[in-house]
């Protein structure tokens, strides 16, 4: 499912119209986004968490070399952490 397809669902289930509904994906993302780059936490109970770690600084090869060693920078990822609904629902054990 691609964000066109889960903003016609969204539009479906809640019987709006797909301008409210993509409204109310874009705001979702952004809002999760600017509170990752805050170094916040966004725990949606049940489906999950999202949150941030750095990915430290290591060694590494050239793969156009790989006789050449380079050096990774650090960086900061987005970590998703599934909820336990989520998780049960995956494995059957109940219906959502």
């Amino acid at each position: 499912m691609n964000k066109v397809a889960l903003i016609e669902k969204i539009s479906q289930t809640i019987e709006v119209n797909k301008k409210i509904s993509e409204d109310m994906v874009n705001a979702m993302v952004k809002i999760i986004i600017n509170e990752l780059k805050n170094g916040e936490k966004v725990n949606i109970t049940g489906f999950g968490t999202f949150e941030t770690m750095i990915r430290y600084a290591r060694g590494g090869v050239n793969p156009q070399n790989p006789k050449e060693r380079i050096q990774i920078p650090e960086v900061i990822v987005a970590k998703f952490k599934t909820g336990k609904t989520l998780k049960d629902a995956l494995k059957g054990k109940i219906e959502v």
